[in-house]
């Protein structure tokens, strides 16, 4: 089968399976595993060995995201996190390698083997993680923060630790991590190591002096193209570069992006990459699911299966104890635990370094993969029912009808949906105005603290009708949805349109097409986060220009009624491409004529007024 084909059934696959997946509230991570599977050579056979081409190319998704993570770590960001980075990263994956140690050297590992497995199963997935922290929009929760904070430490570990694996090779085995020889190979294993810590000065090095004048240079022809061109090259050139010293090259792609992190195209490289990374981390999950070998499952079905329970629960074990030690909440410690109780990506490349370094036997390599690639599968279904099964029952939403009783024994005329800095600011304008509202959010930590600085704040799915009931949505006047994630919001609106038709409904949007969406549902009350703090800055611009105080703001009012005019105007026409560019058109004409006519309006005594002197000197007395 030709790779235009391949490429064919793969996406085919993910364009299937991943928006069911979606739709049945699993996440795309498992809808590409599943598709991954039902490709595979194991269950409609469209995809064979000849299948390993695409998931090499695929497992550059991996290259691209552990960049792109590389640089999103600014030095102040690293420096913030660090006591979770090291307390948490050091906790999980030391506890984690003695445990399973232990248990590998009393089943009649050699102490080696031992080491080197439990080192790889003790990792866990970078992508799968962070791919559905991002989705759940869970990226600024305590326990997104403290999943990220591990999965940065173990992928930092994993640079010593394959540093450290060449010192216990058989005479004569060695080789490098990308599964090639090199021409470090055959230098003694101290040699190689200390090769590793010289790579990676060089990578540093180059990323400091060579990479950032090289795309300066790029920068000054003012062509997209290039410069995503050139973004593509450096990671490919990267990742090359790492394979030919023995590296794998996700990490040197990491430690480059980490160089990157504090230059000043590090948005650019984001932007251009992200893209790619989505598209080919998709098909890397397609290439795990349909690399599970479901033929040695059969052949040894037990073991395979009491070493996926073994390493899982150790690991989820693990992971739940220090989520208690650094005082996660119940429900958030749960998501957290869940997240990374699977072994992740970079086992494939310890498991396939010790197998080419005789360390494990090639029938151990083959069984540990298949393991490895299970407990992937296994995590989206996990977290699934975690969030729709334990959570409700054990976590911090364990009982919510007892929470709403004990705590919940004031309304008032308004609710806030939502408390974050959004809705926290609208609340604390109307406390400061004798206004007080009824605050519900869904972020336990977020509670906890919110309560301590002296908001009374609920705990709580504002989308759920029994908790509205019983925070006085029948009585209030007003219900504010401020709700940081769109889709929730939207449900919300959704809910009190149609069980409190008398509540005046004031809504937060992302967005001017969420803000479509509100004028769909028949909203009137639609406050887009960004217009204002833009129309403002846009004022002060024209005082600083030399505009009198008055007449900036004048223009600044006009423009919001004119966008809001304009807006609604142009909801029922979104879905047409074609008249909504003309509309647009048409519209910003209008608006910049009409501002320009109403500039030139004689209105110097209330500009003086504005600006004047005496009105400041006698304010400032």
């Amino acid at each position: 089968m030709n790779f235009l084909a391949q490429a064919l059934i793969y996406l085919a696959a993910a364009v299937v399976c991943v928006p069911i997946a979606k739709r049945l509230g699993m996440g795309s991570v498992l809808g590409y595993l599943f598709a991954g599977v039902l490709i595979g050579p194991f269950v409609m056979g469209f995809i064979g060995k000849e299948g390993q081409d695409i998931m090499h190319f695929a497992e550059f998704g991996v290259v691209m995201m552990l960049f792109l993570i590389g640089l999103e770590l600014e030095p102040s960001h690293f420096w913030r996190l660090r006591k979770s980075i090291l307390g948490l990263g050091t906790m999980q994956l030391g506890i984690t390698s003695v445990i399973l140690f232990l248990i590998l050297a009393a089943s009649g590992f050699s102490w080696k083997a031992s080491v080197a497995t439990a080192l790889a199963l003790a990792m866990s997935s970078t992508a799968i993680a962070l791919q559905t922290v991002k989705e759940k929009g869970l990226s600024q929760t305590v326990s997104g923060q403290a999943s990220f904070s591990v999965l940065l430490f173990q992928d930092i570990a994993v640079i010593p630790i394959l540093a450290i694996l060449p010192l216990f090779a058989v005479q004569g085995s060695s080789i490098s991590a990308s599964g090639h020889q090199t021409f470090i190979d055959q230098l003694p294993g101290w040699l190689q190591t200390v090769s590793i810590f010289v790579a990676i000065g060089i990578i540093y090095s180059a990323g400091r002096f060579l990479i950032v004048p090289m795309l300066r240079l790029i920068a000054k022809t003012q062509l997209r193209e290039l410069f995503t061109a050139s973004s593509l090259f450096l990671v490919v050139a990267i990742a090359m570069l790492m394979q030919l010293v023995g590296l794998s090259p996700a990490l040197g792609a990491f430690l480059a992006g980490v160089v990157l992190a504090n230059s000043e195209y590090r948005h650019e490289l984001e932007s251009d990459l992200q893209p790619f990374k989505g598209l080919l981390l998709g098909l890397f999950f397609i290439g795990v699911g349909a690399s599970i070998n479901f033929e040695l499952i059969e052949k040894q079905p037990l073991l395979i299966a009491g070493l996926v329970v073994m390493v899982m629960v150790v690991k989820a074990g693990v992971l739940f104890f220090s989520g208690k030690v650094f005082r996660l909440s119940t429900d958030q410690n749960l998501f957290y635990t869940f997240a990374l109780s699977q072994v992740g990506e970079f086992a494939f490349v310890l498991f396939s370094f010790t197998g080419q370094l005789q360390i494990i036997s090639t029938e151990w390599m083959n069984i540990l993969m298949a393991v490895t690639a299970i407990t992937m599968t296994i995590t989206p279904l996990l977290l699934l029912l975690n969030e729709k099964v334990i959570d409700p029952r054990f976590g911090v939403k364990e009982k919510p009808g007892e929470r709403e009783t004990d705590h919940i024994d004031t309304q008032h005329s308004v609710i806030i949906a939502g408390f974050g800095h959004f809705g926290s600011t609208i609340g604390r304008f109307l406390r400061a105005n004798g206004v007080e509202a009824t605050i519900l959010d869904n972020d336990s930590d977020r509670v906890e603290l919110l309560r301590k600085m002296g908001f009374k704040v609920y705990y709580g799915d504002a989308t759920r009708l029994d908790l509205l009931k019983s925070a006085g949505a029948d009585d209030a006047k007003i219900m504010i949805a401020a709700i940081d994630s769109p889709e929730i919001n939207k449900e919300l609106a959704a809910t009190v349109k149609k069980h409190f038709p008398g509540l005046k409904l004031m809504v937060r949007a992302k967005s001017r097409m969420d803000a479509y969406e509100y004028i769909e549902m028949g909203l009137t009350d639609i406050y887009r986060e960004s217009l204002h703090t833009s129309v403002k800055m846009a004022v002060d611009v024209l005082t600083r220009m030399g505009h009198r105080s008055y007449t900036a703001s004048r223009q600044g009012q006009k423009f919001l009624q004119y966008d809001e005019e304009a807006l609604l105007g142009m909801a029922s026409i979104r879905h047409d491409q074609k008249k909504y560019i003309l509309q647009a058109r048409e519209n910003f004409r209008m608006q910049e004529e009409l501002l320009s006519q109403d500039l030139k309006q004689d209105l110097t005594e209330n500009d003086h007024a504005w600006d004047s002197e005496e009105i400041r000197t006698g304010i400032n007395k």
